[in-house]
């Protein structure tokens, strides 16, 4: 049987539990690689919506959690859904947003996409296990 994970990220990315969230992910998908069972769904909420910045600058001596993000949704072909309320009122917009709300521009990094919270909802009705970062 299959265990079912959703990974709630809700924080900054220069909190520390931003970069637990990540290692968290590659340990399950790891692990689910060698059981031939991925199970793990994210949702990106709060301040967690800055990694969907793709002009979120990252200094070199740091790891730039918003590509390895990409990298692992790359690598395992897994979502990276934001809520959209609290990505627009992060300064964090897609082209479609953009337009809608009369915005100059767009920032959404690749491989992430802006969805309402409906989204999470669910999620958390098919999984057995969340896990909030």
């Amino acid at each position: 049987m299959t265990t079912n994970t959703t990974l709630l990220i809700t924080k900054d990315p220069s909190h520390p539990l931003a970069h637990l969230a990540l290692r968290y992910a590659k340990a399950l998908l790891d692990k689910s690689d060698e059981n031939k069972n991925p199970a793990l769904q994210l949702f990106f909420y709060a301040d967690a919506a800055h990694l969907a910045n793709r002009l979120r600058w990252q200094s070199a001596d740091q790891i730039d959690l918003t590509q390895e993000w990409q990298d692992l949704a790359r690598k395992h072909d897994i979502a990276l859904p934001v809520c959209v309320s609290t990505a627009l009122s992060r300064g964090v917009s897609d082209s479609e947003n953009s337009a809608r709300h009369q915005l100059t521009g767009d920032n959404l990094a690749d491989r992430f996409a802006l969805v309402g919270l409906s989204e999470l909802a669910m999620m958390l009705q098919d999984d057995n296990r969340l896990i909030a970062f």
